[in-house]
């Protein structure tokens, strides 16, 4: 079968490479020179299986309102008038309860599980390497109420079977060592032993490079998608600006702008892109430095190791589809590295990078069929798509080819949005 990609990011590169292990004949578009251009480019580096956690939490509402007045929040709005951004928001606010909660956290760590699983079986069967690192992930706690707090997600990793130990404020040390540099800054963490680390622009060169050598994937860049022409009961073609394309069966992977290709189809779907922004600092002092992903659970920072860099990744910003820089976001993520890390790295020679991460209101992507015979989804998965981006793909060409699925896909296509 004929399989047509449109977005070469972390996670059409993924759905691309499965589909090509299952015998298809692969075509990946994209409006870049090259993959991962975009959101992929520049993420925070951790590959946090089970640090995956909705935004949409209780008592997130309450705490954007104090965030408002804060300088270095993790969440912050840039006011316009913006029906999508204010639905987007009431939705997202919707889910911050309890009960939706636990419900979209069990999702998220279901298919964040699986990738796990698919992600080592992927680098052992390619051998490509991406200044990865197996080392795990550690949240960092800096008031006893986050301590406290966490005992439910705790729960949730018991029961999805996620290793984790919290450990208090004398036992961090030993999984960060840098951290004794800091006394007293923090009061416990939250360690997750099997999350991992790595370069994802990086990894989806790499991969990409593998599928068109190894899997004889064709790749099309510099090639504008325009819009999805209708036949019968699905998708006859993709109308670019290298002229129609055709394919047996679609797959959109377009991440914040997954919306705008399909709405003509009837299709709604419910991605608000959340800015990001991350620093990628040269290391100084390895032994300053962190040896894998801490993640600052105050400001929502991210901070991760590659070989001689660090990804220092964070905040969260609705601001529509703007990109540019600004130094007060810098300042935030900058401070932050400093505080936690003050001797790793020369953070006044940071390369300073934004992306749109394609967000739903329940943090879930959304992954399978649509209404439309041939069109298929793998979008909208938000701050972890890296994360998520192999497990979702497997399961996406498990779904295509109407094979029994490796984890059980209720409640992640678009579907579970027709209420």
């Amino acid at each position: 079968m004929k399989v047509l990609i449109l977005g070469s990011g972390v996670v059409g590169v993924t759905s691309a490479y499965y589909l090509a292990r299952q015998g298809h004949e692969v075509t990946v578009v994209d409006r870049q020179p090259s993959p991962a251009m975009e959101t992929s480019y520049g993420n925070a580096g951790q590959v946090s299986f089970g640090f995956s956690s909705p935004w949409a939490a209780p008592g997130i509402p309450q705490k954007a309102v104090k965030w408002i007045f804060q300088e270095h929040a993790p969440l912050k709005i840039q006011p316009r008038m913006d029906p999508t951004m204010a639905r987007f928001m009431l939705r997202m606010f919707g889910n911050c309860n309890a009960e939706r909660y636990a419900v979209n956290k069990e999702r998220m760590v279901r298919i964040a599980e699986h990738s796990r699983a698919c992600i080592d079986a992927l680098r052992a069967d390619t051998g490509i390497r991406y200044e990865d690192r197996q080392k795990g992930l550690l949240q960092l706690f800096r008031h006893e109420s986050q301590v406290e707090a966490v005992a439910k997600d705790m729960q949730v990793l018991e029961q999805c079977g996620v290793r984790h130990d919290l450990l208090d404020a004398e036992a961090i040390k030993s999984v960060e060592p840098a951290l004794a540099r800091v006394p007293g800054k923090f009061v416990g963490g939250l360690h997750l032993p099997d999350d991992q680390t790595g370069d994802c622009h990086l990894f989806t060169n790499r991969l990409a490079d593998y599928c068109r050598e190894q899997l004889g994937v064709s790749f099309r860049f510099n090639v504008e998608i325009q819009r999805l022409k209708r036949g019968g009961s699905g998708i006859e073609s993709v109308v670019t600006s290298a002229g129609e394309l055709t394919a047996d069966a679609y797959v959109v992977c377009l991440g914040s702008y997954s919306p705008f290709l399909v709405k003509d189809l009837d299709i709604r779907l419910p991605i608000y892109p959340v800015k990001g922004y991350s620093l990628t600092v040269p290391v100084v002092d390895d032994g300053g430095a962190p040896q894998s992903t801490v993640m600052d659970e105050t400001f929502k920072v991210a901070i991760s190791r590659f070989d001689d860099r660090i990804r220092v990744g964070g905040t969260a910003e609705l601001a529509s589809y703007d990109l540019s820089l600004l130094e007060k976001r810098r300042a935030t993520i900058g401070m932050v590295v400093r505080d936690v890390f003050p001797e790793g790295g020369d953070v006044a020679k940071a390369e300073f990078w934004a992306g749109l991460r394609p967000m739903t209101p329940d943090s879930t992507p959304i992954i399978g069929a649509t209404r439309h015979d041939n069109l298929w989804l793998n979008t909208g998965h938000g701050t972890l798509g890296w994360t998520m981006s192999c497990g979702s793909a497997q399961l996406l060409a498990d779904l295509i080819d109407g094979r029994d699925t490796a984890i059980d896909p209720a409640g992640l296509d678009v579907s579970r949005y027709a209420a």
